[in-house]
């Protein structure tokens, strides 16, 4: 089983949050996040969207612990002094990938967690793109009925699979839109 840490500016998309936890819920992958970073998407989030409800997203942070209940890392702590990368505000979402013994750390934040530390060592520091693309190479029929899925359940509002790919090509999902447009073609 594939573990990987989830980052907060993976998880703050929506339409990426659910493909991946779409995924992990198929069992391609096993999805690991902290309570930390939990609050960091819903805090920049709220931030960027002032109008939404906080109780709405701790019911999905809530929804979240329910559906992956092994997922909440704890004890990564300790692990974080021992860090360095160009960001030191990044070191609490290393320490947690260490920490699980994660084989992905899955970040849009790819260059922040250059360090030496990192090579040709667990976790690998990918981009939810290549990291969903993974999946659509190893088992695309899998992936495909994932996604079929979870466009059905899109209800307010309700959206189609060109929808859904649109709005992953606008957030940067490229290439998965790309290739999962390929298996509906």
């Amino acid at each position: 089983m594939i573990l990987a840490l989830l980052d907060a500016n993976v998880i703050f998309p929506a339409p990426i949050r659910d493909l991946l936890l779409s995924l992990a819920e198929d069992g391609h992958f096993k999805p690991f996040w902290t309570e930390e970073i939990h609050q960091e998407w819903k805090r920049n989030l709220l931030q960027k969207r002032p109008e939404l409800d906080s109780k709405g997203l701790e019911r999905t942070i809530t929804l979240m612990n329910e559906a992956f209940p092994d997922a909440s890392i704890e004890g990564y702590e300790r692990r974080i002094e021992a860090l360095s990368l160009k960001d030191p505000n990044d070191r609490h979402v290393l320490a947690a990938a260490l920490e699980a013994n994660t084989d992905y750390l899955v970040t849009v934040n790819l260059k922040d967690f250059k360090t030496s530390a990192l090579k040709n060592e667990k976790p690998q520091v990918i981009h939810p793109d290549d990291f969903i693309c993974l999946f659509i190479s190893e088992n695309p029929a899998s992936v495909l009925d994932c996604f079929s899925r979870l466009v059905s359940r899109l209800k307010k509002p309700p959206q189609s699979k060109e929808d859904v790919l649109r709005t992953l090509t606008k957030i940067g999902l490229l290439n998965t839109a790309a290739k999962i447009r390929g298996l509906l073609a």
